[in-house]
């Protein structure tokens, strides 16, 4: 006997044939509340936005936390994969034994690769502009050990990359300076040869033979890849190289390899990775997305707050009928349980409509981007702006299972106080709300 009924034997309100909680009779009642009526049709209005509003907060939050997701998986996958998961630079003296040095670290466990490389800044032109170019000297082996690169090659091809002195280029880089493979572009350094006149710039072309799209619009625009050794000549670094990045099985686990890197370099080094150099940029990103899931658990908790309103219109409409019910029988308990299930209804039922409506969005958000894009004619996810050529989404079951929990919790939760009032209603103040 639940605490409802205890109270109808101590009001002298025994009742003649108690259901069991939760049997039939009571979802039947529940599910005649539900249906809408002509005299009730305010109250059904108002249960339905209340529907309407878990609903659509419930796929609002999982679509934009997929979204979240899937942006900050792709731009981790897009950074990490062309600039390597821990960079390795020398301190005592420049590095001039990297190969030796890289051979040593990848024979550290959970190393897949150590590239040594060149890196420096310079001025690129072809035949229809100028752009800043961020030049990067590898081996043309450890070229083709880079995916990110030697899996998106859109044009040309990696073979003879040294011998030719060829260089690699992105796509939006060769768009923008009318240049495709075969054709000539000309690198300007301002670290040039030293004259009696001063310093010249350094001024060479290279025939392009790759042109890569890895789908990050910045990286594509600015990075340049030539060999090592032409790397060094055009940059006077004679033997030595900038640095070696290391790639690893693990990113997440970059902290605890960090004693293991040093030790297997076997000189002194300074190793950074790759959270200490993008910090700032995956900090921000990782506020965004708790700003925007609390802006998001307000919707819902508002739609939860519609269910109360709604549920209390109900229980002053049907005051005639729950002192019916009383009176022939039905325990407090009982009454509480037919609007608990009434008023849970709309959210259970609105959380499943939105948890399939925002699966449904998710799997096809990259069509829904281009359908709307070609409605309205504009660019709703601009390249340029989010370094992403598509729109990605990626759903965390986890996160979608606390969404769900939440939802859920917080509609039935909504629904304790209106079936409280429901229950404490004896069949002479009920019949007064008619």
């Amino acid at each position: 006997m639940t605490a409802a009924d205890t109270a109808d034997v101590e009001d002298g309100h025994r009742p003649a044939a108690p259901t069991r909680p939760f049997s039939a009779f009571e979802w039947m009642i529940a599910g005649r509340y539900l249906r809408s009526r002509r005299r009730e049709t305010f109250i059904s209005v108002i249960a339905g936005f209340s529907f309407a509003g878990i609903m659509l907060g419930v796929a609002t939050l999982i679509i934009v936390m997929a979204v979240m997701n899937g942006f900050r998986t792709e731009l981790l996958g897009k950074i990490l994969g062309i600039n390597g998961h821990m960079l390795v630079q020398p301190i005592d003296m420049p590095l001039t034994d990297y190969d030796e040095v890289a051979s040593r670290l990848e024979r550290v466990p959970d190393v897949v690769a150590a590239i040594p490389f060149i890196e420096g800044q310079a001025l690129v032109s072809g035949p229809a502009g100028n752009l800043g170019a961020l030049v990067r000297g590898v081996h043309e082996s450890d070229l083709r050990r880079i995916p990110l690169i030697a899996d998106n090659i859109q044009l040309g091809t990696l073979d003879g990359f040294a011998e030719g002195e060829g260089v690699a280029i992105g796509s939006n880089m060769a768009q923008q300076l009318g240049i495709t493979v075969g054709d000539n572009i000309t690198v300007i350094s301002p670290r040039g040869s030293v004259t009696p006149m001063g310093v010249t710039p350094r001024l060479k072309a290279y025939p392009v033979t790759a042109i890569f799209k890895i789908g990050m619009s910045e990286y594509d625009a600015t990075f340049l890849f030539m060999p090592l050794e032409e790397a060094q000549a055009y940059f006077n670094m004679d033997t030595k190289a900038t640095g070696v990045e290391l790639y690893v099985v693990d990113p997440d686990s970059v902290g605890i390899m960090k004693a293991a890197i040093e030790e297997g370099a076997d000189r002194p080094t300074f190793v950074t990775d790759w959270r200490q150099r993008n910090v700032t940029f995956f900090s921000a990103l990782e506020v965004e997305r708790n700003v925007m899931f609390i802006i998001l658990f307000l919707i819902v908790l508002v739609a939860a707050l519609n269910i109360i309103s709604g549920m209390i219109m109900l229980v002053k409409d049907k005051g005639k009928d729950i002192a019916i019910l009383r009176t022939m029988g039905a325990t407090r308990g009982a009454i509480m349980r037919i609007f608990l299930i009434t008023g849970a209804s709309i959210g259970c039922v609105g959380t499943l409509a939105g948890f399939v409506l925002g699966l449904v969005v998710c799997l096809n958000i990259e069509s829904i981007r281009q359908f709307v894009s070609w409605m309205t004619t504009t660019e709703l996810f601009s390249p340029e702006l989010y370094f992403l050529s598509k729109l990605p989404a990626e759903i965390d079951s986890g996160e979608t299972t606390t969404v769900l929990v939440m939802a859920l919790v917080l509609s039935l939760l909504a629904t304790v106080y209106p079936a409280w009032r429901a229950a404490r209603l004896d069949p002479v103040e009920a019949l007064r709300y008619e």
